[in-house]
């Protein structure tokens, strides 16, 4: 009888089995397209033997068994590829991020409300050619004065949108940290609650632990992580080489706003003192950008480096100092090339309108305004400008100082002063980087209001009252002259109009170079996932081939239950 119960144990270890098996597998299928999901996959192992009859010399030892258990229900992962897979996932995002960029700021260059900002230097040339041939043609001085306001009011639209741009990248990032603080308190509430589950050390919080994983997936795309997993089931992260979720708590990423842009920088608040504003910022966006030094990880970082942290001005692109602190940071690098192609365009066209000289004053002399305030003493070494005012053309009322064309707000081209003998001077108001409102920029300038009121007061004439052709030879050769550089790096000067066709030339290939390595991302990322699922990853034809297994094994056991109970039976009626 004892034999026969034995094998009653052994047959119900495999309907057991079988109905586990079954369920896990049912759990797969049912879970196929669920994300994050790892497969559960079924070990068998043998249960308690008995011993029936030690062994001797000459005899083997007698076991019975009891039948199958399950041993484990595998949940696989490669912790290698998961590392992997997070790393080149950010690294994808980094790069689509600056693809992204690149190519909406080419957008907006190339299709300004319909039209070409390029559009526009164009007809503003084809306006000062034909003033070129008749300076003196009211006509022709109207189209120029029309075609000048159209080109303010396009490099102003121009430079509103890519602003406009910056504070929607800057509105993003603030979501993506509040987003990986979000992330981060989860991924603390499972580790504490995984902790629970396997306490007992029999049961694995698989469902939990696929969350988990599904969250560090995602966090990696938005920062470069660490992770490390202790004994007990917790899950350490650092972002960016600071700890952001350790046993103790989620250590919640916060930003600092600019006081002039109000743009949005990541800090660690822990490392910070607000009180004495010192800070720790989260990413570090100086420096080189490349995959051996792993700096190109991370859709946020990108976007701070898109967005820049100022607005770009004509001066960051003067001095090599000054232009490394925006290089690669497209926004900005193409905000200050629109506003030099404007203050170069605004300022020499000017500079022939109203043209200046060096003056070196005697020692002692002294410039006064209208007010009497001293302008300038001459020490009889140092020089200033002032207006050239026997070459300088004037308009139909012959008057000095001529009309600047393009005007900057609240500030006039010259101070008018007089020394002690009575003698008339234009002193011309340089422009102080140190002040945005002398400079010749986008924002800050306008037509000369008495020229639109009356476009024959447009210097055309000499000083003797005649056409002065020699003017419009100047603004002829003035759009022929190839003195502008796209940059410091920039060896060969262009024209006004082969500077935009630069611009964009740069921007192309910036985005051919982001999208080429998106692409290497996205295909190692790619071949990264497909290894990783063959691990984890669940396939209905393989699980229902198991189905079939494995109900085959429970109809088995189902048989070899009713096979003993029929002998049992027989056994016991046969001995009454």
């Amino acid at each position: 009888m004892a034999n026969g119960f034995g094998s009653m144990f052994i047959g119900a270890s495999g309907l057991q089995g079988a109905q586990n098996a079954l369920n896990t597998t049912a759990n797969n299928l049912a879970n196929v397209g669920t994300k994050g999901y790892v497969r559960q996959q079924v070990r068998f192992s043998d249960k308690q033997y008995d011993l029936l009859r030690n062994p001797t010399k000459v005899t083997n030892m007698h076991q019975s068994g009891l039948g199958v258990s399950i041993g484990d229900v595998v949940h696989a992962r490669d912790v290698f590829l998961d590392k992997s897979y997070r790393l080149e996932r950010g690294r994808e995002a980094f790069y689509e991020t600056c693809y992204e960029t690149t190519s909406y700021v080419e957008d907006l260059l190339q299709e300004l409300n319909g039209e070409e900002f390029k559009q526009s230097v164009e007809d503003i040339w084809t306006a000062f050619q034909e003033l070129s041939k008749t300076p003196a043609d009211s006509v022709t001085q109207n189209l120029v004065i029309q075609k000048a306001e159209l080109l303010l009011s396009r490099s102003e639209n121009l430079y509103t949108d890519l602003q406009s741009y910056q504070a929607n990248i800057d509105t993003q990032i603030i979501d993506d940290i509040n987003r990986v603080n979000e992330i981060g308190d989860r991924i603390y509430e499972l580790n504490l609650e995984i902790q629970k589950v396997e306490s007992n050390g029999k049961e694995t919080a698989m469902t939990l632990r696929d969350e988990r994983d599904y969250l560090l997936d995602e966090l990696g795309k938005f920062s470069n992580i660490t992770v490390r997993e202790d004994d007990t089931g917790f899950v350490c992260v650092s972002v960016e080489g600071v700890e952001f979720v350790n046993e103790q708590q989620c250590f919640h990423m916060g930003y600092r706003l600019d006081t002039t842009t109000g743009f949005a920088t990541p800090i660690w608040p822990h490392l910070s003192d607000d009180e004495n504003k010192i800070y720790v910022d989260v990413y570090k966006t100086d420096g080189e950008i490349s995959s051996e030094a792993n700096t190109d990880v991370g859709s946020i970082k990108a976007k701070l480096i898109m967005r820049g942290d100022e607005y770009g001005v004509y001066s960051d692109l003067l001095t090599p100092e000054a232009y490394a602190k925006i290089e690669d940071r497209v926004i900005i690098e193409t905000q200050a090339q629109v506003d030099l192609l404007l203050h170069e365009i605004a300022t020499t066209m000017n500079n022939i309108f109203a043209p200046n000289k060096d003056e070196v004053f005697a020692n002692g002399t002294v410039l006064r305004d209208a007010n009497g305030n001293v302008v300038f003493q001459g020490d009889g070494k140092t020089s200033i400008k002032i207006l050239d005012a026997e070459h300088a053309p004037v308009g139909v009322d012959g008057k000095l100082p001529p009309r600047e064309l393009f005007e900057r707000m609240g500030l006039e081209r010259y101070t008018e002063v007089k020394d002690a003998q009575g003698n008339t001077y234009y002193v011309y108001n340089e422009e102080n980087p140190e002040d945005p409102n002398t400079l010749y920029r986008v924002g800050n300038l306008k037509v000369n209001d008495e020229l639109t009121k009356q476009v024959t007061l447009l210097p055309a004439f000499t000083k003797n009252g005649a056409v002065d052709y020699a003017l419009g030879e100047k603004l002829a050769a003035a759009w022929e002259k190839q003195g502008m550089h796209i940059s410091p790096d920039d060896q060969y000067p262009c024209t006004f109009q082969e500077f935009y066709d630069k611009m964009i030339g740069k921007l192309g290939t910036d985005g051919s170079i982001y999208k080429s390595s998106r692409d290497t991302m996205t295909n190692t990322v790619t071949s990264i996932d497909n290894s990783r699922q063959q691990i984890m990853g669940v396939s209905s034809d393989e699980e229902l081939t198991k189905l079939i297994k494995y109900q085959s094994a429970y109809n088995a056991s189902s048989r070899f239950m009713t096979v003993i109970s029929q002998m049992t039976e027989l056994i016991v009626t046969g001995l009454i």
